[in-house]
C-alpha cells in the first residue's frame, strides 16, 4: 500500500524543494512535478512530491490522515 501526504511547499531550488508539514521542513525532490511553485500544495510520497493539489484538498486529505491515525491509537 502507498500512503502520499499532503504538504506545503515553501520554497523552490530547481529540481528540489523544502517543504512544511506539521512545522517541520523537508527537503523533497520535484523532478515528477512541473512548475511548481512556493505557496502551493503538493502530494509526497517517499521523499517526492508527486502531484500539485489545491489548499482544500491538501486541508481534506490532512483531515482523512489525522482520522486513521487517530483511529489506530485506539486499537489494543
Amino acid at each position: 500500500m502507498c500512503l502520499a501526504i499532503p504538504a506545503k511547499l515553501v520554497d523552490v531550488h530547481g529540481d528540489e524543494g523544502v517543504i512544511e508539514i506539521g512545522g517541520s521542513r523537508k527537503t523533497v525532490m520535484l523532478t515528477l512535478v512541473a512548475n511548481a511553485q512556493p505557496g502551493q500544495y503538493v502530494l509526497l510520497h517517499a521523499g517526492y512530491a508527486i502531484e500539485i493539489i489545491d489548499e482544500a484538498e491538501a486541508q481534506e486529505l490532512a483531515a482523512l490522515h489525522r482520522s486513521v491515525l487517530d483511529s489506530e491509537g485506539d486499537k489494543p
